[in-house]
């Protein structure tokens, strides 16, 4: 088998761990996790998950789940020469499509096997049922996989041992984007019913069917689904999950129940949105009161003294991580061709080489120059430099959107009020829409 032992693992998992996170959050801006207090303490877990975004999607499960995670995962993926390293090291285990190169579908009985003895012994797995990342709008067929690994471990288990099944679903604000924001959902768990099954014997289908049909029910509560990308747009005024995913739930409804009041209030929003464009402003931004002059004085002097403080070292971060930085974008541009589930995967693995490579090579530069201490005092102020950097940049974002907008506020008080007041109306038509539906659909 193509994967590892817990005990042989745990050291290079316990060294990775801290650096995935790392990434993770340095990639991200912001990272919430929603309902991991749900997920059962201990016994065997089964988590599954929507799959929009190549293998940042088993990071996040890896680094942020209450619980240890082996994942199943495609056997090209153990050839790769780092990546199958890293699977590896996590205890990942291979699963063998028929639509990639090389691989023998007749090896998933040692796959499901590998599976069933994890989750027996009272440990967990993590399966995307969807069988591949895509950025589709909705969920694709679940594959059938994840039920038969469940029903036959269920079956192989002690009396007092159930299997739980966890829903997770994992949304990304802009997936593809550096410094964008990520949740990541747990639903409400559920058993797995016991079906008497001869030891090795595979699952009807029947029962295989029924508990496909459930797993699929149960991560659509926790993702987010539409019928074209662009209906997301609709509910882009508000940052609540339950609301979004509300609203999308019923958005059939309401464009078969009223089609041009639907239309007629995505046509508002995009003419909304062009005006934040035009006006260079954030719909944060629109917030009256975030005007008093106590306010803008103290958060005046605060920008100011960051800005002040940090622009030595992020200028000299800037210099030293910049060219790293756009290489990043041009060789994942080039390697994925603009896939969007594919492209943050790209990017994160390009910076993991690069901008290392950058510190290596300054190091090394320093050593021969001024001597091994020189080197040695340089190395841990490099990667700090370029997280001052990445602070300072995101800090003197905000400050010249602030000031945009309280320019407008001051000298164009009129459309900033129309775009306050415009919003207002948009958030109420979406809230009194989705109450209609609930209506409708109750």
């Amino acid at each position: 088998m193509e994967y590892v032992t817990r005990a042989q693992g745990s050291g290079v998992r316990a060294l990775l761990l801290p650096l995935l996170r790392a990434i993770l959050r340095i990639f991200f801006r912001r990272i919430e996790i929603s309902g991991a207090e749900g997920v059962p303490a201990s016994g065997p877990v089964i988590f599954v998950l929507n799959h929009p975004n190549g293998l940042i999607d088993p990071a996040f499960l890896l680094c942020l789940a209450p619980r240890r995670v082996s994942f199943l995962a495609k056997a090209p993926l153990f050839r790769m020469p780092i990546i199958g390293t890293i699977a590896r090291a996590f205890e990942a285990i291979p699963v063998h499509r028929r639509q990639d190169e090389g691989s023998d579908p007749r090896k998933n009985a040692e796959t499901f096997e590998a599976a069933r003895a994890v989750l027996v012994r009272g440990g967990t797995i993590a399966v995307f049922p969807e069988g591949a990342s895509h950025s589709d709008p909705k969920l694709r067929p679940l594959k059938t996989g994840t039920a038969r690994i469940a029903l036959g471990a269920a079956a192989a288990l002690p009396p007092d041992l159930t299997i739980e099944i966890v829903p997770v679903g994992l949304y990304y604000r802009a997936k593809q984007t550096f410094r964008s924001v990520a949740l990541l959902r747990f639903g409400a768990p559920f058993p797995v019913a016991r079906i008497a099954l001869p030891a090795g014997a595979e699952p009807p289908p029947e029962p295989v069917r029924a508990l496909t049909a459930q797993l699929e029910v149960a991560l659509r509560t926790v993702t987010l689904e539409a019928e074209e990308a662009n209906a997301h747009a609709l509910i882009s005024l508000s940052s609540e999950f339950q609301l979004r995913r509300r609203f999308l739930v019923g958005l059939d409804v309401a464009r078969q129940r009223w089609p041009d009041r639907t239309a007629r209030l995505q046509a508002r929003l995009e003419q909304y949105e062009a005006s934040l464009n035009a006006a260079g402003l954030d719909a944060r931004h629109l917030a009256p009161r975030s005007y008093a002059w106590q306010r803008v004085a103290a958060y005046t002097i605060k920008s100011l003294l960051f800005l002040t403080l940090g622009l030595p070292a992020a200028v000299i971060g800037l210099a030293i991580h910049y060219p790293a930085y756009r290489t990043v974008g041009w060789v994942a541009t080039g390697v994925t061709k603009v896939e969007e589930d594919t492209l943050a995967t790209a990017k994160v693995l390009s910076s993991a080489l690069l901008f290392p490579l950058t510190w290596t090579v300054i190091v090394a530069a320093i050593w021969l120059w001024r001597g091994p201490w020189a080197a040695i005092l340089v190395a841990p102020a490099l990667p700090l430099s370029g997280y001052v950097a990445l602070q300072f940049a995101e800090r003197f974002d905000r400050v010249l959107g602030a000031t945009r907008a309280l320019v407008i506020f001051l000298f164009r008080r009129r459309a900033f009020l129309r775009l306050t007041a415009e919003r207002r109306d948009i958030h109420r038509e979406i809230v009194e829409l989705g109450r209609e539906i609930d209506l409708l659909t109750a």
